[in-house]
């Protein structure tokens, strides 16, 4: 006997055996699966762009799109067309490139302008391109500040002459367009006189003017500061001061009270006035001992001879030698010596005049600028907080004799000085306690929800609308396919298909001249079991009959 097993119909089989329909949600399922899978793909590469360049002029941004496509580099707009995005891993290769490709060149040119001078150039071309080259160097050092957005500037360079016996000096004018919101203070408005002043052979910074983009005049003229008032280092000075003397106050107080229960201000009154004041003292030689110096001397004799006949009354008297007389000159006495030969009755004079330098003193005093001259100091302090042994948590104010030792340090920490007229002020109350409301924006509307839902939207999409398409069009096509599991009775029918060769397999049968009989069941059960089944699921027992008809 040979059994002879019927092979079930394969997998492409059975997919040709389904109907057009499913036939085609199949391929439309697998199409738009790949679709989705590209998709993806893309959508990962082109999620990582950064910023390669921003606020380029339209002749620089047009050069950098023609180069971008010579390099095969894949670019975006932002902003309205403000910035170019290329893929993160190229911005710095890209840039390199661009750079030694000389782009982008930007509106302003600088001292480049110089290598490309042309034969025949004349002399006032040439003046002219070294201005323009000056006036675009400087915009670029101007520009370079955080504040500024643009600048423009403004030589004017007199010729000059050396036939002209004054020359005319020169000058420059500078417009700045800030970025909103942003100021320039004193230090760095006086920073862009002097570079712009420096950068031009003999130009005083008073012939460099400078106005922001509304036009008003920055640079203001020096005459006029003190005639104005404080200017920017002096109020600056007194921010200074007082900073310091609030920073004195808090370093004495907060490891006693508590860095969060202090507060403190201080203000100071400065006398910036410029006071100079010139002193001459004269004072007379105090006596000889005094050094004093002579400034001229003159001496006068005049001598008179007499006989030598003794003349008088007869006596001693008259025998005796004449005194030498005296005479003060400016408290000092000095003789006047006889004429020689001691001749009775001659005459001799002798005058001495000597000037003296008088004493003086000249004594210049200026006063210092910036002197203290008040200080008022305002201090509060928060009610301490005790916690009882139940653990309650109470305010109670800090005791008068605590406050009083507590404004006596704050008095030698400012240096109080009645006699300026110098005040503190120290007071304890309670501080009021601003209560942090709590955020009840929605989750879904908070900032970081929203950047992390723009960037999962994508890839969920596509995965939501993949699965759509794999449990829609392929998994019931793919279900479709498969071989309906049949019933016992149904196997028993398809499963054997006995071919008996009579001479061979059953000669005994043979001799006797009759076959096996199969014997049929009593009842019909596998007819209405079939029946039944054909009932109930009348698509399997379609591709059953199906599969028989291929078979």
């Amino acid at each position: 006997m040979v059994i002879d097993n019927a092979q079930p119909p394969g997998f492409v089989q059975r997919v040709t055996a389904l109907p057009m329909q499913r036939k085609l949600m199949l391929a439309g399922g697998v199409a738009a699966i790949f679709a989705i899978f590209v998709a993806m793909m893309m959508w990962g590469r082109d999620g990582d762009y950064r910023v390669l360049y921003t606020n380029l002029s339209d002749k620089d941004g047009g050069a950098i799109l023609a180069q971008l496509q010579q390099m095969q580099v894949p670019y975006k707009h932002a902003d309205g067309g403000a910035a170019i995005l290329v893929p993160a891993d190229k911005v710095h290769d890209v840039r390199l490139k661009l750079a030694s490709a000389g782009l982008p060149k930007g509106s302003v040119v600088g001292f480049e302008l110089m290598e490309n001078q042309k034969f025949g150039v004349t002399q006032f071309q040439e003046r002219l391109n070294f201005q323009r080259g000056l006036e675009g160097e400087l915009i670029r050092s101007i520009q370079a500040l955080a504040s500024v957005q643009s600048a423009r500037v403004h030589l004017a360079l007199p010729n000059q002459n050396g036939f002209f016996r004054e020359q005319q000096k020169a000058s420059a004018s500078v417009v700045l367009t800030l970025y909103p919101g942003r100021t320039l203070d004193r230090g760095q408005i006086a920073g862009i006189v002097h570079l712009v002043s420096s950068s031009v052979p003999e130009m005083s910074p008073k012939a460099v003017s400078i106005v922001d983009q509304s036009g008003a005049l920055l640079s203001g003229s020096q005459e006029g500061a003190d005639q104005s008032g404080l200017d920017a280092q002096q109020l600056q000075y007194v921010r200074q001061l007082e900073s310091n003397y609030t920073q004195r106050i808090r370093d004495i107080l907060e490891p006693v009270v508590g860095k969060d229960n202090l507060r403190a201000q201080v203000t100071a009154d400065l006398d910036f006035s410029q006071v100079e004041s010139t002193a001459e003292e004269y004072k007379p030689n105090q006596g000889q001992q005094a050094s004093a110096s002579i400034r001229s001397q003159q001496t006068t004799e005049q001598m008179g001879q007499g006989s030598a006949t003794p003349s008088g009354v007869p006596g001693a008297a008259s025998n005796q030698p004449p005194v030498p007389a005296t005479a003060p000159v400016n408290g000092a006495s000095q003789p006047l010596q006889a004429a020689q030969g001691g001749s009775t009755g001659g005459s001799s004079r002798r005058e001495a005049v000597t000037n003296y330098e008088v004493d003086k003193t000249v004594r210049v005093v200026r006063n210092a600028t910036g002197n203290v001259k008040r200080l008022n100091a305002a201090v509060v302090l928060n009610h301490r907080t005790v916690t009882d042994a139940k653990g309650k948590t109470t305010t109670q104010p800090i005791p008068q004799e605590e406050l009083d030792q507590l404004t006596a340090l704050v008095r030698e920490t400012i240096g109080f000085d009645d006699k300026r007229g110098d005040s503190i002020k120290l007071i304890n109350t309670p501080f009021q306690v601003t209560k942090e409301e709590p955020d009840n924006t929605p989750f879904w509307k908070q900032p970081e929800t929203v950047d992390l839902i723009r960037t999962l939207a994508v890839p969920g999409a596509l995965t939501l609308a993949a699965l759509i398409v794999v449990f829609g069009a392929i998994r019931p096509a793919i279900k479709a396919a498969q071989p309906v599991p049949l019933t016992e009775e149904e196997a028993q029918k398809q499963g054997l298909n006995a071919v008996v060769d009579d001479a061979e397999e059953l000669p005994i049968a043979h001799e006797a001249g009759h076959m096996p009989q199969l014997e049929g069941p009593a009842t019909d059960e596998r007819l209405e079991a079939a029946r039944a089944f054909a009932r109930d699921n009348p698509m399997a027992m379609a591709n059953v009959m199906r599969g028989w008809m291929n078979n």
